[in-house]
């Protein structure tokens, strides 16, 4: 059983009996002494898609969902789902849109290392790698010399992401994005 002060975020919570994701963690230190930690969650509910935003303090305690996680990879993009297949089994899963609200900027065709999240053999959720590789199809040429600066420039990649690189990179080159935070970490 989780605290609110271990929970991250894609962890999966059962709360009235209905499985939860925490979509966001905000942790709050007050100024005053004596007083505890804070912790911002935002839950969305797996089956209605409704969100839940919850204070906790630190030694709050969950009940973790009983769901399946699977290994699964994204195969393609069919009008308003994605689709994934399960690597053991090759049983395919479709998600809309709004299921994967703000993940859909880091799949490409054969994206491997995805967990699904399986309740009653219907899947509720993915969970992304920590880190995919993308290439830039679209930035300012480079410059010679600015490796030495913190400079950035804006650069396009192929899923239509707009993330800041370093200005000694160009169009083509490949690079290693966070999809925690959607943010540029290096070279692939």
């Amino acid at each position: 059983m989780p605290k609110a002060s271990d929970l991250k975020r894609g962890d999966i919570v059962e709360i009235n009996d209905m499985p939860y994701v925490v979509k966001l963690v905000d942790c709050r230190s007050p100024s005053s002494r004596g007083a505890s930690t804070l912790y911002k969650i935002r839950f969305n509910n797996l089956k209605t898609g409704q969100k839940l935003d919850e204070s906790l303090k630190g030694d709050d305690f969950f009940k973790t969902a009983d769901c399946i996680r699977v290994r699964v990879q994204y195969s393609y993009h069919d009008g308003d789902s994605y689709v994934f297949m399960n690597t053991e089994d090759y049983t395919q899963y479709s998600l809309n849109d709004e299921d994967l609200e703000g993940q859909t900027d880091y799949l490409t065709e054969g994206l491997e290392g995805i967990t699904a999240m399986l309740l009653d053999d219907a899947v509720l959720g993915i969970e992304l790698p920590g880190s995919v590789d993308l290439e830039i199809t679209e930035t300012a040429p480079g410059i010679k010399g600015s490796s030495a600066t913190a400079r950035t420039k804006s650069a396009i990649l192929p899923t239509g992401l707009d993330v800041q690189v370093p200005e000694y990179l160009e169009t083509g080159e490949v690079i290693k994005i966070n999809t925690a935070t959607g943010k540029f970490m290096s070279r692939a």
